[in-house]
């Protein structure tokens, strides 16, 4: 029996009208011209020429001027280079210049896909049957380089879901701030990671560190430490499994007064520069009761891929964090929402082609899987994967999955798991629960639906998805109706 499933009318797509100012870069002969020309011109042609700039822009930002001075503060070693003082040039001219060097970035001009959902930590204000929720996005941009975004609405008593007003003043992170390491919590870390010879012990590079340092202080360290002769090739790698761990962590805190749809988490790390893709939102509940949501993503450079995690609270201040173990080493990992007989847990596609359950009792370090579930129909018997993390009911863990087929057909299904032991399938759809129709088929990636996360709502699930790599939208399904088929399928 195919399980009725309830497309809505609603569309999230792309807008190319959403931009942020991002830091633009240009070589340095290129720099020191265009800063020497700036500072050798008066004051009314500075004035005129800010005016303008300010008129064009201010209504487009939030504090553009501030953006500005930022940008500016980013050029201080090019004014060493040219023997002029920052602290000497007045206000105007500061700002001027980092004009010259900002620039807009629409964030989800090629595309708005892939979405999660998850409750609102604020159920204030709403009615009977209603429910808060926020949804986060992967909006893609120029050159490819995806973005985590979000929309914040209410799902009423009808499952229909009210989508908030969205913001037009994007921005970034207000503070990015680094973290501070303990040595000893450090050098564990990096033992725990397994990527290099223990006989040699990262402390040659940290020895001139205090007990706790940050950043910064490491990146000195390890550019002195580069300066020697005779770097063999295994402190070598040690070195850079130090920077690695470094940027692996960072916090991300956005204003107060923005809106959830206005804060757009952009690649901080040198591991994402070239991307955040896929983020898997979850509400995670301690063993005491408390919350933390926690996303899984992929990280991306340019060249490999590195899943990572983000924690909040609030959806105000993230933490990055790094995920390592030998596990950490393909796309799709998805949490469970809480733990399991004392551990974390964790589906993934370790092999890129079946689904596997991990247990930790450390939520940044994955060691060992077991295989759960392989390609079994004809749309599958490409690969098999989630798509978000487990839903906990009474029956037992609901996991939607998606499975690609002829023609590389994505499709979403549907699988079931006991909840002590999920390793133990109870049922799998036989045919796929979503599949691309004749309007969902067109896009950047042609015949494709794929989601990162469901929510249940008064005895229905509801499905985000994106359509084709390009746009998304939602269904609802009954949920006592997809038990009943999901127990009555082996």
């Amino acid at each position: 029996m195919q399980v009725n499933v309830i497309r809505k009318d609603s569309k999230f797509l792309p807008d190319p009208s959403r931009v942020i100012a991002r830091f633009f870069n240009i070589s340095d002969e290129r720099s020191k011209y265009v800063i020497t020309n700036v500072l050798a011109m008066s004051e009314s042609e500075v004035y005129t020429t800010l005016n303008q700039v300010l008129r064009g822009y201010s209504r487009r930002h939030r504090n553009i001027s501030m953006i500005f001075e930022t940008h500016f503060n980013k050029l201080h070693y090019l004014f060493d280079e040219l023997g002029i003082k920052p602290g000497n040039v007045n206000q105007s001219h500061k700002l001027l210049i980092g004009s010259y060097f900002t620039g807009e970035y629409s964030i989800e001009s090629a595309a708005f896909f892939n979405p999660s959902i998850v409750e609102d930590p604020d159920q204030s204000e709403t009615g009977t049957d209603e429910k808060r929720v926020i949804l986060s996005f992967r909006a893609t941009g120029e050159g490819h380089i995806s973005s985590i975004v979000f929309r914040s609405g209410i799902i009423n008593k009808n499952n229909n879901l009210i989508i908030e007003p969205v913001g037009k003043m994007l921005a970034e992170a207000e503070r990015i701030k680094r973290h501070i390491y303990n040595k000893k919590s450090f050098i564990k870390k990096l033992d725990e990671m397994h990527d290099f010879d223990n006989k040699i012990s990262p402390v040659f590079v940290l020895e001139k560190l205090g007990e706790s340092f940050t950043y910064d202080e490491l990146k000195r360290a390890v550019e002195e430490t580069r300066k020697r002769p005779r770097l063999t090739t295994n402190k070598e790698l040690i070195v850079n499994q130090m920077m690695w761990l470094a940027k692996s962590h960072y916090e991300l805190d956005f204003s107060l007064d923005s809106a959830i749809s206005e804060r757009v988490i952009f690649p901080t790390s040198e591991t994402e520069r070239n991307g955040i893709e896929d983020a898997r939102f979850v509400k995670f509940t301690e063993d005491n009761g408390e919350v933390t949501y926690y996303a899984t993503y992929t990280a991306y450079d340019g060249i490999s891929i590195l899943p990572k995690l983000l924690s909040t609270k609030n959806f105000y201040h993230f933490k990055g964090l790094p995920i390592h173990g030998e596990l950490a080493n393909n796309k799709g990992m998805a949490l469970f929402p809480r733990k399991i007989n004392g551990k974390y847990a964790m589906l993934c596609r370790i092999d890129g082609v079946n689904n596997y359950l991990a247990y930790s009792d450390n939520i940044n370090i994955w060691r060992e899987a077991k295989l759960i579930q392989r390609p079994k129909y004809p749309w599958d018997l490409v690969q098999v994967g989630n798509a978000g993390s487990p839903v906990e009911t009474e029956e037992g863990w609901l996991v939607i999955t998606h499975g690609v087929g002829p023609m590389r057909e994505y499709v979403l299904g549907a699988s079931l798991y006991e909840l002590d032991n999920p390793e133990k399938e109870i049922g799998r759809l036989k045919t796929p629960l979503l599949a691309p129709n004749s309007e969902e088929r067109e896009g950047y990636v042609p015949n494709v639906v794929y989601s990162c996360g469901s929510i249940i709502h008064n005895r229905n699930l509801i499905v985000p998805y994106a359509m084709s790599d390009y746009a998304s939208t939602y269904a609802t399904i009954d949920l006592n109706e997809l038990l009943n088929e999901l127990k009555n399928s082996k």
